[in-house]
């Protein structure tokens, strides 16, 4: 069946409204990359892009590698690691003026997909940081791009749709659940034509043949992300929250002011007949939010779709603000997309000093934020305590950290600092480690007297962790001590230190 969209000639893409868009966001977000500081995932990146593998723990290999590309391109530069991150958003953004444009929307639906998409909660909060997230949203975004113009004309634009999900699955294995559902939403709500042809299934193939290498790695490590999934369903992660928080959590997660948008959206896909031929994206929606509430996924997980939803909802809300009393209603519009951005700029771009953040609720609502405070503190506080050794004994000492972002606060600042090695069991730091045996004391952080006394004999409490502005993030009060007289070796040991969460 041939529909409305497809009998109209597509309008032509407003690449001055669009791009104008895009280049606001990749410029704000750079102004800013370098405010506060490193955030505990980009540390651990930082080391993982030193050890490139096939995969790791708890991710593909493709943000460590980006780290390591930084890393190679900027040296030591915060801003320079943020970088990908920043075109990447700023690709999202020209995503959803395309998405507009292919259906059916004119200069006005593209500027609206493309600046809401850039005033959205979610783009701005992994915008600016290097995050697997960032690089999901953007496949997420791509794939639904390419796959409306794959359902529309067939054809070899399949090999994209795999291409760019097989790239997607080499960062995180969300673009899985993406294909899946929308496999279902074509069963479900057509067009099933299309899965008679070869071509879907050769991107399949495509993107099965791209993500292989990971897929092998994690069998020869016993899979160890099916371990991590269980872990983040159980709340171990930071950023974990009550399966029933995801549905609420939709109506905030670009903004609450962008609900009829991305509503009216999903509406249009679901029903409109204009639109038919894309109703798999509506299914794939109900499915995806169906499963992530029934595992325990997080609550942003579906973020990548909101840039289709944006656009698909953005051609009806500017129609409206054609009619009646337009200049009101444009009026409306304006400043809602403004103080959406405002809002969402407050809260997710590191616009308020580091020392005012105790006193506001910034960082109950964004998490991150916290999570960039304090490091080189960290790190000094490990060096006093780490200077209590007695000089004979400092060639014998590392640092045992009980997660991954304090591993890499160490790894990071510790040469400066003149830090022993340091080891911690959490995810890929357990594949690099553990200790070697000639390693007698430990600087342990963040464990729990009781749970040192399991592997030291001697367990000596020296300092806690300060980030020397009252902000309550996760390393804030955390316990320092020095280990001795251990029970058994490291290799023994490291068992029971090593945890995936």
């Amino acid at each position: 069946m041939t529909t409305v969209v497809e009998q109209q000639v597509r309008p032509r893409l407003w690449w001055a409204g669009v791009g104008a868009a895009a280049g606001v966001v990749l410029v704000v977000l750079l102004a800013t990359a370098g405010r506060y500081g490193y955030h505990r995932d980009e540390l651990y990146f930082l080391r993982a892009g030193r050890e490139l593998a096939f995969g790791y723990v708890d991710q593909p290999p493709l943000t460590p590698l980006l780290a390591r590309v930084a890393t190679v391109l900027f040296g030591d530069s915060l801003v320079g690691l943020r970088v990908a991150s920043a075109i990447a958003s700023a690709l999202v953004v020209v995503c959803a003026g395309l998405l507009a444009r292919e259906l059916g929307g004119g200069r006005g639906a593209q500027l609206l997909a493309a600046a809401a998409t850039g005033a959205s909660s979610f783009l701005l909060a992994v915008g600016h940081l290097l995050s697997t997230t960032t690089f999901d949203v953007a496949a997420w975004a791509l794939v639904s791009w390419l796959a409306v113009r794959a359902l529309r004309d067939g054809g070899a634009t399949w090999l994209l749709v795999g291409l760019v999900a097989g790239i997607g699955l080499q960062n995180k294995v969300l673009p899985a659940f993406l294909v899946g559902a929308l496999l279902i939403g074509i069963l479900v709500g057509g067009p099933r034509e299309v899965l008679r042809t070869p071509w879907p299934w050769l991107g399949g193939l495509l993107a099965l043949l791209v993500w292989t290498p990971f897929l092998v790695w994690e069998a020869r490590h016993g899979w160890p992300m099916l371990e991590l999934s269980s872990a983040i369903a159980g709340g171990s992660s930071g950023t974990s929250a009550s399966r029933w928080i995801l549905v609420p959590y939709q109506l905030v997660i670009a903004s609450p002011l962008f609900v009829p948008i991305w509503g009216t959206g999903l509406w249009r896909l679901a029903r409109d007949p204009a639109l038919r031929r894309w109703r798999a994206f509506a299914v794939a929606w109900v499915l995806l939010l169906v499963l992530f509430v029934a595992t325990g996924g997080k609550p942003y997980y579906m973020v990548g779709l909101y840039p289709l939803l944006l656009a698909a909802g953005a051609g009806p809300v500017v129609d409206w603000a054609g009619r009646g009393a337009h200049r009101v209603r444009r009026g409306i519009l304006v400043a809602g997309v403004a103080l959406a951005a405002a809002v969402s700029a407050l809260l997710f771009l590191p616009l308020v000093p580091a020392t005012a953040l105790p006193g506001i609720p910034i960082d109950a609502i964004n998490y991150d934020a916290g999570e960039q405070v304090g490091w080189p503190g960290f790190a000094e506080t490990i060096a006093r305590a780490a200077d209590t050794v007695a000089p004979a004994e400092r060639a014998s000492t590392i640092v045992l950290t009980a997660n991954y972002g304090e591993a890499g606060a160490v790894d990071h600042y510790g040469p400066a600092l003149g830090l022993p090695p340091v080891y911690s069991g959490h995810n890929s730091y357990g594949e690099w480690g553990p200790p070697p045996a000639s390693a007698t004391t430990a600087i342990a952080v963040g464990y729990r007297p009781d749970t040192l006394s399991r592997w030291c004999g001697s367990v000596e409490p020296l300092a806690r962790i300060d980030n020397g502005i009252g902000l309550d993030n996760d390393e804030q009060g955390a316990p320092v001590a020095v280990c001795r007289d251990l029970t058994a070796s490291w290799a023994q040991l490291w068992p029971q230190i090593r945890r995936i969460g």
